[in-house]
């Protein structure tokens, strides 16, 4: 497998995990748009569940910066882009949780404008799932090429 097989191999693996995520997770979030004050709420009102979450959040991140810093094509870019707005939510918890909580309290509070971004997340979730989970469409001459080079000439 070549280097950009493999990188092609890891956006996938990305796309399958944070496609339904966003999927799941926005839906929920729409769905639930009366309870999320009182969610935000009850998260904010014990310290400890803001640092707990931004340290959760920071490593898995962190993992996808680590493993995907690729740039080429719309899903490599959204996986590494989502890889580091991940980090950075992870540190606003840890280092300013109030701004943070102040910022999605706001956010809430403009009920349009963050279902409208959940609705947008959602459907970039579609497009990961799609993306990770449809199947490869094989290309034969790609094959043929691949499988001329494997073959070692006879002496």
């Amino acid at each position: 497998m070549n280097t950009s097989q493999q990188v092609h191999e890891r956006t996938r693996m990305f796309a399958r995990v944070l496609g339904p995520f966003l999927v799941i997770a926005d839906v929920a979030a729409v769905l639930r748009a009366s309870d999320m004050r009182t969610l935000l709420s009850d998260f904010s009102a014990n310290s400890a569940w803001p640092w707990v979450s931004g340290a959760f959040i920071l490593i898995g991140g962190l993992v996808i910066v680590a493993l995907h810093q690729y740039w080429h094509g719309p899903a490599a870019i959204i996986v590494s882009a989502l890889g580091w707005l991940i980090v950075v939510r992870g540190m606003l918890l840890l280092f300013i949780p109030d701004s943070f909580m102040s910022l999605a309290d706001n956010m809430i509070g403009a009920t349009a404008w963050w279902m409208v971004a959940g609705a947008v997340m959602a459907l970039i979730g579609v497009y990961l799932t799609y993306v990770g989970w449809a199947p490869e469409h094989h290309r034969p001459a790609a094959h043929a090429a691949d499988a001329n080079r494997d073959v070692t000439p006879a002496a």
